[in-house]
């Protein structure tokens, strides 16, 4: 480094090996199934997010009942109206982040 020069700092990137539920409002029974039906399904579908996915939403359409609504990716943003207790939003294999929430089936 000559004189004068500052040193850049580079960004220190976090990668967690384990997943990590950012924000839920399910209950603590039904958020450890989730998160253990999305980690398994994004360790068997490690490159295809949209398998994951369908993965994630049949197996919870299933257990919970329909309709369970599913986004798997890296960088993106959104905006959702969803039923109450039923929003996940988790990271897992470091930047993998899955979004999954139940939409209201009927409206009264």
């Amino acid at each position: 480094m000559l004189a004068g020069e500052v040193k850049k700092e580079e960004p220190q990137f976090i990668f967690h090996t384990y997943a990590l539920c950012k924000y839920t409002d399910m209950p603590e029974e039904m958020k450890q199934e989730v998160m253990e039906t999305c980690s398994t399904a994004a360790e068997k579908h490690a490159e295809d997010y949209e398998q994951t996915a369908r993965m994630i939403k049949e197996s919870l359409d299933r257990k919970f009942g329909a309709p369970f609504q599913v986004v798997v990716g890296e960088s993106y943003a959104c905006a959702i109206t969803h039923q109450e207790n039923t929003l996940l939003y988790m990271f897992t294999g470091g930047n993998i982040a899955i979004l999954v929430w139940r939409t209201v089936s009927q409206y009264k």
